[in-house]
């Protein structure tokens, strides 16, 4: 439709179309449904069990090594090496008054126990934070080395190198002479861990080798039983003399 300003007059365009020419649209045909095919409703994603504990506040040492799975294979050191449940912590470094009362150093975690072990010859008394960063790089030495979680190869080493029996002095006025006796549990965690940290420092002493490496060499060593381990060979030396 066109329109002049001089005379108004309706005109077609001959390419203008009306609404005969368009065609028309086709309606959409909705799809069947057999109403006897039963449709199943979408699944459900299942939900996973709670099992009580929660991965992301899981307790590991250093923020790595988990304590899940360590296991003691010594049944009558179980009370004495603390490495489980409430013994687990992320530093081994926990201010405890452990020495106020008889035998409540069993429940001191087991690390933490080989740090203190390392503050010996006086020079060393407790620099502790010192101490703390040497187990943590011996840690990181022996995963390196044997591709295990080195909180296991700490307790191996531990109850591998206690001796089981010991001589004592039996007799006065003179007259002295040795008695084997039966070493306790709770010595034999002691003894162990003096003996490995005396081994480790023995062997870096006036050597190029660092803390760290001497003691995690003492620890795979230990743990594994063999006689290049200065724990070891103490170990049969005292059995052998009682």
């Amino acid at each position: 439709l066109t329109c002049n300003n001089s005379q108004c007059s309706l005109t077609r365009r001959p390419n203008s179309f009306t609404m005969s020419d368009t065609e028309e649209i086709p309606a959409t045909e909705e799809p069947i449904v057999d109403e006897d095919v039963d449709v199943e409703p979408e699944a459900e994603a299942e939900e996973p069990e709670y099992t009580g504990e929660d991965e992301e506040n899981e307790i590991k040492l250093f923020g790595k090594w988990s304590y899940k799975e360590i296991q003691v294979h010594d049944i009558s050191l179980e009370d004495y090496i603390a490495c489980k449940g409430s013994h687990a912590v992320y530093l081994p470094h926990t201010a405890g008054r452990y020495q106020m009362k008889r035998f409540r150093k069993a429940s001191c975690p087991i690390i933490e126990r080989l740090s203190c072990c390392l503050m010996k010859k006086g020079r060393n008394s407790g620099k502790k934070i010192m101490a703390t960063r040497i187990v943590q790089h011996t840690l990181e030495i022996i995963h390196l080395l044997t591709d295990q979680n080195p909180i296991q190869i700490v307790v191996d080493a531990v109850i591998n190198s206690g001796p089981r029996e010991d001589s004592t002095r039996v007799g006065g006025a003179g007259v002295v002479r040795r008695q084997a006796v039966d070493m306790s549990p709770f010595r034999r965690v002691n003894y162990s861990l003096y003996l490995l940290a005396t081994g480790a420092r023995e062997a870096s002493f006036r050597n190029l080798k660092t803390m760290a490496e001497c003691l995690a060499e003492e620890l795979i060593n230990a743990a594994r039983g063999s006689s290049n381990s200065y724990a070891i060979k103490k170990k049969h030396e005292i059995e052998r003399v009682s």
